[in-house]
C-alpha cells in the first residue's frame, strides 16, 4: 500500500493564495536563521499572498503576519501544498 504524498513545491513555484506547510529550507545556517526570525521554519503553515513578475519579492502570510522574502530565498523554501 503506497501512501499518497502531497505535492512539494518551492515557495517561488506556489500559486497565489495556495497554502501549505514548510517542510524544509535548502540553505546554510545564515539563511535558516534569517527565515526563522521571520517565523518561516519547518512545520509552519504559510499562504502565498502574491508575487511580482520577473523575480520580485514573494509575499506570504505566516502566523497572521505578512512577510516578504526575496525570490532567491523563496526558491529555497520547500512547502508541501495543501490539497
Amino acid at each position: 500500500m503506497t501512501m499518497h504524498q502531497n505535492e512539494q513545491l518551492t515557495l517561488a513555484e506556489m500559486r497565489t493564495r495556495q497554502t501549505g506547510t514548510v517542510v524544509g529550507v535548502l540553505g546554510g545556517h545564515g539563511l535558516i536563521r534569517r527565515l526563522d526570525a521571520l517565523g518561516i521554519r519547518p512545520g509552519k503553515k504559510v499562504t502565498k499572498i502574491s508575487s511580482t513578475l520577473f523575480r520580485g519579492p514573494v509575499i506570504l502570510r505566516v502566523d497572521n503576519a505578512q512577510v516578504a522574502v526575496g525570490f532567491g530565498m523563496a526558491r529555497k523554501i520547500i512547502v508541501e501544498v495543501d490539497k
